[in-house]
Formats: structure tokens, C-alpha cells, sequence
């Protein structure tokens, strides 16, 4: 695919993938009786029917070959979407052919991997045969075997993670029925994360709990992802500052580094106010008029097809972010894909709607329950709440179920603090005073863990939910030697509980109050200095060859 494409949606879709990373789990502890489920999110990759890979997001993230590509083919995409930008939209103010080829072209990107107007996948596209056959035969198999226990990976479920999680649902409970059955186990244990745990939720809102000994969501975003939600709904918004720390992240975890001199020209676009001067113009000029159509032109060219990540958008946002993509009840758009709307709103209904008494009602019957939220790191700074602690995709408070907390900014007030205090909830304070957990719906079944990101599973929590969810009784924070609060180690994959020495793990510093006067000079003088070093050095590079 087009390389200009690819690139164009890196930074986005880096922080979807989904593919565990997994060290070693210290099984010093639980080695589980009962078979446990592993379901998690975005990260397999999809084929067509010829066995060609169609979507995987390593796979966008790598672009194209330059050398390879049809540069005339490329020139062209671009002014099919560039011409009537400029001469029937800026000039004559008429979006709609923009709207139309900018939904086409991108749609290219995603070729079959989009559904179709019914929320459908096209014929043959799904999961590799490999991986079906990989399923059936582990799950025909009692894999408790000679190490005597079941591990928290024999029983991967996976899955077309594009459809409707209501519609899985019942594939994941014919698969729990199969387990049962195979390993003569009247209970099973569930670990979820990410998407994954949408799929659990509408598998207890239509089959209840009864075969469940314990459930867990790790990243869970059943509550929403505001990177998702926020984006369709009208609360896009570009912060230089956000960009330039999400990359220094990006970095810093392995995923992708675009260099010093590409970060040296952002920090100088941003600190000079350039970057803002032109978001402010083109706000001023255009983004609230051509806003709903280029919402609904890239929504439904990229991830908005699919039911799954509809399920995460939130509760607050879903009736705006209909309005967006399909336009006003009644319009074309909503006639025309009116099966993929029947379907996203019947996920509203009986589950998003449903949240609090669906999680309440695995607690009511005596199944294990174990909540790990993530944070350390900047959101991706799409969305107007990108200053939220979180784990880059799924905010504390809503991966936690409710968890207080500050921003990336500062820390909860004393004032605040001093009251939970006094009301016998200091314990639930974090110790970077960031997090107050007495305000989840589970504060005793809720851990807080910084210092990974969302598509980094590592041991420790794996460890965690896998105890939870196997145990012969509920667990608690006090049940481990981690407590509530944990920190992570990327450098060494070690982690801590957390204490007000180590708890600082952000490789940026989040200053909200930008610098005025002589300061404000002082800091534009410095990056542009930076940037006319890294400048010096491409230079210097380029005479050498």
C-alpha cells in the first residue's frame, strides 16, 4: 500500500496493537486446577481467502517500499483528494466530491480488512486457516499434561476481533463448553484485555456467570477509550507538546523512533507557537465547517466500520459520534449503513448501558474478579482528554472503573487527599498522588500498575490476574507483595511496589503553564539552536557522500 498512506496513520495505530510481550511468569505461586482462557485484543493478524495477509497493524506500521511504488499512482490519490479540497471546497464551499474521495482513498489503506454497510466482513476474510486449526486442536486437548497444572496461555481463544463482541460472544461460549468438556472441569478462569474484555462483558450480559470460577480485565477499555471515542465525536484536538511526548515514548518503548531531527523540528514548530497558529487558523477558517464530513469520510475509511471499536466509545460520546459518522437521524448515510448501525446500537443497549450491573453481578456470584489499569504514559494526543493519566490508549479511570484521578499535570489536591484521609481512604491514595481508588466500583479487586503501556502485557500483571482468576477465593490488593500499586521496570522487566521514591517512571516533564516573557524566549532560542545543530549534522551528512 501507498507508503504517504501508511505513515500518515502510524502514530495512531502503533499504540492498537495488541500482540503480547510476555517474559517468564514466577510461578511460585497459584499453579491453577482449572483450565484459564487467554482473550485479548486487536493483534492477529487477518487474511483473505487466498491466504494473503490483509490487515495486521505491524504490517501498516512498516509502510511501504518507496522504490516499489507506483509514484504515479500516488500523485494521483493525492489530487484526487487535494483538487476538490482547494477549488470546490476552499473556494466554492462545497465538501461534498472531498468528503467522497477522501473516504475512497484512505479506504484503500484498509482494503478488505473494512466491513461492509451491515457491519459484515467481505466473503473469506477472517483469521489465517492456521490459527483455526490451531484452535480446534488445542482446545480438543486436556493441556494440563505431565507439568500437572494449566498455564495462562493453553487456552488462547481468538478471534475476528472487527465484529460485533456480542456476536463472538457466542463463539467464545461455545469455546468455554468445548474446554469444559475436553478437561472435565465444571469452572473455567477468564484473562481478558483490551478488546477482549467487551467480549466478556457481552458474554456475561447474554450467558451469565456460571461457568466461571474467576474473570479478569487488564487495559479493559468496556468503558470506553477516549483516543476512539473523543476522535468521532467532535473532541479532536492537536497538542504539540502531547506529540512531542508521546514519540519520546514511542521511542523509549521500542516501537518506533523518527529521529532527532524530525523531533528537534516539532519542538521547534511547537515552542515558536507555529504549530498552533496554524491549527488556529485552520479552525478558525475551516475545521468546524468540514468537521461531521471528514469525521464521517476517515471513520468509515479506517476503524469505524468495525462494531468492535465502537464498543469503545463511551457512554457520553455515542449518540454525538452516531450523529457524526452517519449524520442526523433520518439522513442517506444512516439508510445506507443501517445494518452496521442496528448492530453497534443493540452493543449499546444490552452492554454499554449495562456496565456497572454487569461488573456487579460477577462479584454477586461468588466469581473471582481482578481489574489492572495501566498509566506511565502520554495519550495519544488526538482527543481533547489526551492530559489523562493512562496507559496511551485506555484512560485510568475508565480501565479501572471509576478510579479518581489528576491529570498528567499535577497530582490530586491536598485538600482532597487530607479529606480521604480523615475518612479512613488514605490507602487508596497512590503513592504519586495521582490515584485515589477508593472510587472504583472494585477498589479492593483493583491494582494500578505504571510504567507499561497498553500493547505491553507483561509477566507481573499476567502473574496477578492469573492468581485472581484461578484462586479458590476472591483475592485482594493485600494479597500480594506488590500491593495496589505497582511499578514497572521496562529496562529490566522488574517490578516494585510502588513508593514515593519510584514512583516517578515518565521520561517527560508535563508542564501545563506554557512559559511567558524572557522564559518563553529563552526556550524558543534553545530549540532553535537544537534544530539548527540537527541541521548541521544532515548537512554534514550529505557532504559526505
Amino acid at each position: 500500500m501507498k507508503k504517504f498512506l501508511s505513515l500518515l496513520l502510524t502514530v495512531v495505530l502503533v499504540f492498537s496493537l495488541a500482540v503480547p510481550a510476555f517474559a517468564g511468569i514466577d510461578r511460585n505461586g497459584t499453579r491453577s486446577q482449572i483450565p484459564v482462557i487467554r482473550i485479548s485484543g486487536d493483534g492477529e493478524p487477518l487474511y483473505n481467502a487466498e491466504g494473503e495477509r490483509i490487515m495486521h497493524f505491524r504490517g501498516l506500521l512498516e509502510g511501504g517500499n518507496d522504490e516499489e511504488d507506483d509514484n504515479s499512482e500516488l500523485y494521483k490519490s493525492i489530487a484526487n483528494v487535494l483538487m476538490p479540497f482547494l477549488i470546490e471546497g476552499v473556494v466554492f464551499d462545497k465538501w461534498d466530491n472531498y468528503y467522497t474521495n477522501l473516504q475512497k482513498e484512505i479506504s484503500e489503506l484498509f482494503g478488505d480488512a473494512l466491513l461492509d454497510k451491515n457491519g459484515n466482513p467481505i466473503e473469506g476474510t477472517g483469521l489465517s486457516q492456521d490459527t483455526l486449526n490451531y484452535m480446534e486442536n488445542r482446545k480438543n486437548y486436556d493441556q494440563k499434561g505431565s507439568k500437572g497444572f494449566y498455564a495462562y496461555n493453553d487456552y488462547w481463544f481468538k478471534y475476528d476481533w472487527r465484529l460485533d463482541p456480542l456476536a463472538i460472544a457466542d463463539d467464545f461460549n461455545e469455546y468455554i463448553k468445548c474446554i469444559k468438556k475436553t478437561t472435565g472441569c465444571n469452572k473455567v478462569a477468564v484473562i481478558s484485555s483490551c478488546l477482549g474484555t467487551n467480549v466478556v462483558t457481552s458474554y456475561i450480559a447474554k450467558y451469565g456467570t456460571a461457568d466461571l470460577n474467576g474473570v479478569t480485565f487488564d487495559g479493559g477499555v468496556s468503558m470506553g477509550s477516549e483516543v476512539l471515542s473523543e476522535t468521532i465525536s467532535g473532541k479532536f484536538k492537536v497538542d504539540g507538546n502531547a506529540i512531542e511526548r508521546v514519540l519520546m515514548d514511542c521511542a523509549n518503548y521500542g516501537f518506533f523512533d523518527i529521529g532527532s531531527f524530525a523531533m528537534a523540528t516539532i519542538d521547534l514548530l511547537t515552542v515558536s507557537g507555529a504549530l498552533d497558529a496554524v491549527v488556529g487558523v485552520t479552525k478558525e477558517h475551516l475545521y468546524y465547517k468540514i468537521l461531521e464530513g471528514v469525521t464521517s469520510a476517515l471513520s468509515l475509511s479506517t476503524f469505524f466500520t468495525w462494531p468492535s471499536y465502537w464498543a469503545a466509545v463511551t457512554s457520553e460520546d455515542f449518540e454525538t459520534a452516531l450523529n457524526y459518522v452517519f449524520g442526523k437521524e433520518g439522513s442517506e448515510k444512516r439508510e445506507e449503513y443501517s445494518g452496521l448501525i442496528e448492530k453497534i446500537t443493540n452493543y449499546d443497549k444490552v452492554v454499554r448501558q449495562n456496565i456497572p450491573e454487569i461488573m456487579q453481578s460477577i462479584v454477586d456470584n461468588d466469581v473471582n474478579l481482578g481489574i489492572m489499569a495501566k498509566y506511565g504514559s502520554q495519550m495519544i494526543p488526538v482527543c481533547e482528554s489526551a492530559d489523562m493519566i493512562s496507559d496511551q490508549i485506555a484512560s485510568v479511570h475508565r480501565a479501572s472503573y471509576g478510579a479518581t484521578t489528576s491529570t498528567i499535570y499535577d497530582t490530586l489536591s491536598e485538600d482532597y487527599i487530607n479529606l480521604q484521609t480523615e475518612a479512613g481512604l488514605g490507602r487508596y491514595i497512590s503513592p504519586d498522588k495521582q490515584i485515589d481508588a477508593s472510587t472504583c466500583l472494585f477498589p479492593d479487586y483493583t491494582w494500578f500498575y505504571k510504567g507499561a503501556t497498553h500493547s505491553n502485557w507483561t509477566s507481573y500483571e499476567i502473574k496477578i490476574l492469573y492468581d485472581v482468576a484461578t484462586a479458590d477465593k476472591q483475592l485482594t490488593v493485600n494479597d500480594f507483595e506488590w500491593g495496589q500499586f505497582i511499578v514497572y521496570n521496562n529496562d529490566n522487566n522488574t517490578a516494585y511496589k510502588m513508593t514515593a521514591d519510584n514512583c516517578h517512571t515518565e521520561i517527560w516533564n508535563a508542564e501545563k503553564e506554557e512559559p511567558q516573557g524572557y522564559a518563553r524566549l529563552v526556550a524558543f532560542l534553545t530549540s532553535l539552536i537544537k534544530w539548527l545543530n540537527e541541521v548541521a549534522k544532515k548537512l554534514s551528512g550529505l557532504s559526505l557522500r
